[in-house]
């Protein structure tokens, strides 16, 4: 198992879920957003799995001009920006290889042991 937890070390979600594995022992890496961003391939990946661009976005981001302009621009434009402005993504992004979820979802982390 290789998982990944894409967040901020400010996030309660991603603050969970790095504690629910902690507590089962799984080791993780912790990759902060706010200091690297998800690279194209991982982006690529993480949108496959879970569904498409839209289910990425986070519509109560900080970044409030971004996610308005995201929510009228064609999808091709849309995954550009959003790739470019990573903080409007909702937080902890958790991967395990090809599979990802978004938010908290242990009920879905405990096939992946």
């Amino acid at each position: 198992m290789n998982i990944q937890i894409f967040g901020t070390k400010k996030c309660f979600e991603t603050k969970k879920a790095q504690r629910y594995f902690q507590e089962r022992k799984i080791k993780f890496q912790f990759i902060d957003l706010n200091e690297k961003t998800l690279s194209k391939g991982e982006f690529t990946s993480v949108k496959q799995a879970v569904g498409g661009i839209d289910a990425m976005i986070n519509l109560n981001a900080k970044d409030k001009k971004t996610v308005m302009l995201i929510q009228y621009i064609t999808p091709d434009a849309k995954e550009v920006k959003v790739f470019e402005n990573q903080q409007v993504l909702q937080t902890p992004i958790v991967r395990n290889g090809k599979q990802a979820t978004i938010g908290y979802h242990p009920d879905i982390w405990q096939y992946w042991e």
